[in-house]
C-alpha cells in the first residue's frame, strides 16, 4: 500500500527533482515525521533535508509571537478583566470557571479574522434585548450584566495588548497577526516553494494565507481526499474542499490536485457493537492478539484510533503480552496517576477545613494514601499513620486538628508536620509544604528503585514549581480555592509520554494525530453518536445565529472535521474494524454513529462489510460447598468458648449461618472498627438498656406504683443524656442524625414507661431483676469436655402470680417469630431466632432458680402498640418443664454440632 504522503512525494520528486529549496507545510508535526521518513526512503543520495513545518509553526513563524501557554492565556485575561471591567468583579476562582469559554471566543473571533467592534456591538444588543424588562430601571444585577457585555472589546483590546507587549499570542492572535505579517513573509521567502499538503478544514485566517501565498508564488496544494467524496455534491467529507475549489480564484485556472480511485478498491470491513467502554478495549486486545498469532508483521502497519481518549488506560492493559513494539502518541494523563490522588486529598483537606480541625475521614483517608503509607512505614519505629488512624476510631472523634494528631501519634511528629500544620496556610506555604512532601517520598522511592514512580515525582514538582512561579508573578491567585482549579487545570494537560518507535509497530492514537496517515489495517472504537461526531455541544458565549452570520464554525462545521477524519482513515485501508458501545448512555455515545449508517447505506461499500455484536463470554461460576474441617486448632479454640460460655446470640448466629459463627464468634473476625459519626444499632440499643436499667433500679424487689413510675417521666432526659455521655463520647446531641437519636431513644423509653402505667394499673407487678448475669452448664451426650451457656437477661419479673422472662429490643420483632408449631424449626430457621433466645434465657434462670411455670416475652421498641409479644408452643403461652426438657434436646443437638469434632462448619445458602 502506498501512503498518501509517499504518493505526493513521488510527485512532487518527480516534478521538482530537488527538495532544497521546498517549504512543506502539514497539518500536524506527526505527519511531518512521516514525511521525513518518506524523503529517506526515496532518496538514494545525501540531500539537505527541505523545511518541514506544521501549520501552526508556520503561521507562528510568520507572525512573529510566539504561543502563550492557556495558563498565562487565562492570567493574562484575568489582568485585563481586572484592569478593563468597571463595578463588582469575580475573583480569580469563579472567573476561572467562565473566563476559559470567553478564551475559546475570543481565539476563534481572531482566527476568523472577524470584526471585533461589530461583534462585539452585535452580542451587546443581543444581551440587551434578552433582558429587556417592562420596569423604568434595570435591576442592580441586570445592570451589571448588561455593563460587562459593554464592556467586552474594551477587555478583548487589554488582553490582546498585554499579550503582544510580552511577545505572545493566543492562537487566534497569532493567526490574526501572521495576516498582517504576510506580504513581508512572502517577500522573504520569494526564492522558496510553499507545498501545502494534506489540508481539510481551514479558519478564515488560514484561508487568506493558503490563498495568498498560492496566488501570489509558485506555491501548490495537495489535498488528502478521494474523488468520490469530492465529486458527491452532499457528502460531508468534501465539504471544506467543495467549498475552496469554487470560492478561491487560484483554481480557475488550477487544477484541483486529489487522490483517485483509493476510496473504493477492495476492502473488508466489520462493524463490531460491544457492550460498555471497558469491553471496546477488551475487544480490541482480543483482536489484536488474533492479528498477532494470524501474521505477526500485520501489526506493523495497523493503527489503534481512539474515538474517545479515555479508553487509553483500559487498552493498554487488555493487549496481550507478546504484542512487542507499541508506539502510543498520546501520551498517559498525569491527573490518572496515583500522586494525583495524594494532592487532590491534600488540597480538599485544607479547602474543607473546619473551625473544628479535618473531618475525621479526610485524615484516615490521607493517612492512607498508598505514597504516605511508604513515608510512614520506612521509619524505624511503628507506622505513625495507623497509630493516629486507631486512636482517631478509638477515641470517636469526628473532628481532628493538630494537637489531637499530636496526642494520637505520641509526639513523634516526624513527616506528619508536612501534612497537617497550623499556622496560617496561605497560598506560598500550601505550595512550599507540598513541594517539601514530595521531596520527602522521592528519598523512599529512589530506595525502591521504581522508575515510573519518580517520573511522576518529578513532573509532580515541575508542576508545584510551576504554580509558584505563577503565584509569585501574578499576586491575585491568593486563596486554595483558586489555586486548586488551576492545579486541576494543569494537570489536565499535563501527560507522561510513552516511549516507542513513532514509524514501526502498532501505532495507537486519537483522531486527530491521523491526519495524513494512512495504514493498511485501521481500528476505530467508540463510533457514537456524541462521540463521532460530537454533537451539538456548543461551549461558547456566542448565539449560534451571530456565529452563522459572521462566518464562526458551527456543529454543521465540526461535523464535516468528523466526518472527513472518519473517511480519510478509510481510504486507502485494507482492513477496518469499526467498534461501537451498543449500551445506551445519558451523556455520550448514546447510539451507533450515523457514519456507520451512513456508510452501511452506502451500496458501493456495504459488499465489503460484516456486522455483528459481541459480548463477553459469561461462566456461570460453578456453586462450591465451603466447609470448615475441625482440625485441633481449631477443637481447642472451640473448647475455650464452650468453657467460657456460648451466649444466646451466638448461638443464633450458627442457626444462621454456621460459617458466620466460625467467622465472628470462633475467629473473633468482627467488623472493622469505625469512628461513630451517628449513632449505631449496637450502640443505640445499649443506651436504651441502660436508659432503663437505671430507672428501674428503685423497683427492684417491689410491686410497680403507677404513680411512682409517672414520676419517672421527667427524669428520662437526665438519665439517657448521661448513657449518651457514657457511651457515645465527644458527639454532640444537637444536630443532624444524632439528635434524631437522641430524640427517638428519649421517645422510646417514654412510650415503655407510659405502657408500664397503664400496665401495673390493670395488673401487680414485681420486679424480681433487672440485667440479670446467668451462666449455666450443659451435659451434651458425647462431648467430653464442659460446656456453658451464659448471657444476660434484661429483666425477670411476676405479673399477678406468674413468672415472665422478659428481652428488649429497639428493633422490630412480630409476633409470628415467637410462634413455635415444630421443635426443630428452633435450631434450623433463623426466623425463629428471637423465640430461641427467650428460650435460652429461661433454660438458663431455671438451673438457677428451677420453675414450676413461666412466661417469655419481648418488648419489642419498634412495635411498642404490639405490648409484650409472647412466646408461644402451638398457641400456649405456658412454658413448663416439659416444655424445658423438649427445648433442652434440641439445644443438645445444636451445642453438639458446634462442638463435634467431625461435623464441620458448613456454609448454609441464607434466604
Amino acid at each position: 500500500m502506498q501512503s498518501f504522503l509517499e504518493e505526493t512525494l513521488l510527485t512532487i520528486i518527480e516534478k521538482e527533482g530537488s527538495l532544497e529549496n521546498l517549504i512543506f507545510v502539514l497539518p500536524s508535526k506527526r505527519a511531518g515525521t512521516f514525511l521525513k521518513n518518506a524523503i529517506s526512503q526515496h532518496t538514494d543520495t545525501t540531500i539537505f533535508a527541505p523545511e518541514i513545518q506544521s501549520i501552526e509553526d508556520f503561521v507562528e513563524t510568520i507572525s512573529g509571537l510566539a504561543y502563550a501557554s492557556n495558563t498565562q492565556q487565562l492570567f493574562e485575561l484575568y489582568k485585563a478583566y481586572e484592569s478593563s471591567v468597571k463595578g463588582e468583579r469575580d475573583n480569580f476562582y469563579a472567573f476561572s470557571k467562565w473566563g476559559t469559554t470567553l478564551l475559546q471566543d475570543f481565539n476563534e473571533i481572531d482566527r476568523y479574522l472577524v470584526d471585533t467592534a461589530k461583534i462585539f456591538s452585535h452580542l451587546n444588543a443581543v444581551q440587551e434585548i434578552n433582558h429587556w424588562s417592562v420596569e423604568k430601571e434595570n435591576s442592580t444585577i441586570i445592570t451589571n450584566y448588561i455593563a460587562f457585555w459593554n464592556s467586552l472589546e474594551a477587555l478583548y483590546t487589554a488582553f490582546n495588548k498585554g499579550l503582544k507587549q510580552e511577545g505572545l499570542g493566543h492562537q487566534g492572535l497569532v493567526y490574526r497577526q501572521a495576516c498582517v505579517n504576510l506580504g513581508d513573509y512572502i517577500e522573504e521567502t520569494k526564492h522558496s516553494k510553499h507545498l501545502f499538503i494534506g489540508f481539510n478544514a481551514l479558519n478564515t485566517a488560514e484561508e487568506l494565507i493558503l490563498e495568498t501565498i498560492l496566488e501570489k508564488t509558485e506555491a501548490e496544494i495537495y489535498w488528502d481526499l478521494d474523488e468520490y467524496f469530492f465529486n458527491d455534491p452532499v457528502h460531508d467529507a468534501g465539504f471544506f474542499i467543495r467549498q475552496f475549489n469554487n470560492k478561491w480564484r487560484y483554481f480557475k485556472d488550477k487544477p484541483l490536485q486529489i487522490t483517485k480511485g483509493q476510496y473504493l478498491t477492495e476492502k473488508n470491513i466489520t462493524i463490531t457493537g460491544v457492550p460498555k467502554n471497558v469491553s471496546q478495549a477488551k475487544f480490541v486486545g482480543n483482536l489484536l492478539g488474533e492479528m498477532h498469532l494470524e501474521k505477526k508483521s500485520m501489526l506493523t502497519n495497523t493503527a489503534v484510533v481512539l474515538g474517545d481518549e479515555t479508553l487509553l488506560n483500559p487498552l493498554i492493559n487488555a493487549i496481550p503480552e507478546e504484542i512487542n513494539g507499541i508506539n502510543i502518541t498520546m501520551g498517559f494523563p498525569l491527573h490518572k496517576s496515583p500522586l494525583e490522588s495524594l494532592f487532590t486529598q491534600l488540597f480538599e483537606a485544607y479547602i474543607r477545613q473546619d473551625v473544628k480541625g479535618w473531618y475525621y475521614q479526610q485524615v484516615i483517608t490521607l493517612l492512607n494514601h498508598p505514597y504516605i503509607q511508604l513515608l510512614f512505614s520506612a521509619e524505624d519505629s511503628d507506622n505513625i499513620a495507623d497509630t493516629i488512624c486507631t486512636e482517631i476510631k478509638s477515641r470517636n472523634w469526628i473532628y481532628v486538628d493538630v494537637p489531637k494528631l499530636k496526642l494520637a501519634s505520641h509526639n513523634n511528629t516526624t513527616h506528619l508536620d508536612l501534612l497537617f500544620y497550623t499556622s496560617n496556610v496561605t497560598v506560598p506555604v500550601f505550595l512550599k509544604k507540598c513541594l517539601t512532601l514530595i521531596t520527602a517520598i522521592k528519598e523512599h522511592v529512589t530506595v525502591e528503585g521504581n522508575g515510573l514512580e519518580l517520573e511522576y515525582l518529578y513532573r509532580f514538582h515541575q508542576l508545584f514549581n510551576q504554580l509558584n512561579d505563577l503565584v509569585i508573578k501574578y499576586p491575585f491567585l491568593d486563596d486554595l480555592q483558586s489555586l486548586f482549579g488551576l492545579y486541576k487545570e494543569l494537570l489536565s494537560s499535563e501527560t507522561l509520554d510513552f516511549k516507542g518507535e513513532p514509524l514501526k509497530g502498532l501505532q495507537i492514537m486519537g483522531m486527530l494525530e491521523s491526519r495524513n496517515l494512512d495504514f493498511e489495517t485501521v481500528v476505530l472504537t467508540s463510533v457514537n453518536e456524541g462521540i463521532l461526531p460530537s454533537g451539538k455541544s456548543n461551549n461558547s458565549f456566542i448565539p449560534f445565529d451571530i456565529k452563522k452570520l459572521y462566518g464562526l464554525p458551527t456543529y454543521k462545521e465540526k461535523d464535516a472535521v468528523y466526518t472527513y477524519h472518519f473517511y480519510r482513515l478509510l481510504q486507502r485501508a485494507k482492513n477496518i474494524h469499526l467498534v461501537y458501545n451498543t449500551e445506551p448512555d445519558v451523556l455520550e455515545g448514546g447510539e451507533v454513529s450515523r457514519l456507520i449508517r451512513q456508510l452501511v447505506a452506502d451500496d458501493n461499500m456495504s459488499t465489503y462489510i460484516t456486522e455483528s455484536i459481541a459480548f463477553p463470554e459469561i461462566k456461570s461460576p460453578e456453586k462450591k460447598e465451603v466447609l470448615i474441617q475441625k482440625d485441633t486448632h481449631l477443637m481447642e479454640l472451640i473448647k475455650g468458648i464452650a468453657a467460657y460460655g456460648f451466649s444466646p446470640t451466638s448461638l443464633s448466629n450458627y442457626i444462621r449461618n454456621p460459617l458466620d459463627f466460625y467467622k465472628k464468634n470462633i475467629l473473633k473476625i468482627n467488623e472493622l472498627e469505625e469512628v461513630e459519626e451517628t449513632v449505631a444499632a449496637n450502640t443505640f440499643g445499649t443506651i436504651v438498656h441502660e436508659t432503663l436499667d437505671e430507672l428501674y433500679q428503685p423497683f427492684l424487689g417491689k410491686f410497680l406504683d403507677p404513680e411512682k413510675l409517672n414520676a419517672l417521666l421527667p427524669s428520662i432526659n437526665a438519665v439517657v443524656r448521661k448513657q449518651f455521655a457514657k457511651f457515645y463520647k465527644n458527639v454532640s446531641l444537637e444536630e443532624g442524625k444524632n439528635l434524631i437519636a437522641y430524640n427517638v431513644v428519649l421517645k422510646y423509653v417514654e412510650n415503655f414507661i407510659k405502657l408500664e402505667i397503664e400496665s401495673a394499673k390493670r395488673h401487680k407487678i414485681k420486679i424480681i431483676g433487672l440485667e440479670l448475669a446467668l451462666k449455666t452448664a450443659i451435659n451434651v451426650p458425647g462431648i467430653n469436655f464442659p460446656i456453658h451457656i451464659k448471657g444476660k437477661l434484661d429483666r425477670i419479673d411476676e405479673i399477678d402470680g406468674v413468672l415472665r422472662v422478659i428481652d428488649y429490643k429497639t428493633g422490630k420483632v412480630e409476633q409470628r417469630n415467637l410462634n413455635l408449631s415444630s421443635w426443630e424449626d428452633i435450631v434450623e430457621e433463623y426466623d425463629k431466632s428471637k423465640a430461641f433466645q427467650l428460650l435460652c434465657y429461661a433454660y438458663m434462670y431455671n438451673s438457677e432458680h428451677p420453675i414450676d411455670k413461666v412466661e417469655a416475652g419481648i418488648f419489642s421498641f419498634k412495635n411498642i402498640k404490639a405490648g409484650i409479644l409472647k412466646f408461644t408452643d402451638n398457641k400456649n403461652t405456658i412454658i413448663t418443664q416439659d416444655t424445658l426438657e423438649l427445648f433442652t434436646k434440641e439445644l443438645q443437638s445444636l451445642v453438639y454440632a458446634i462442638c463435634d469434632p467431625n461435623t464441620p462448619f458448613v456454609e448454609k445458602e441464607i434466604k
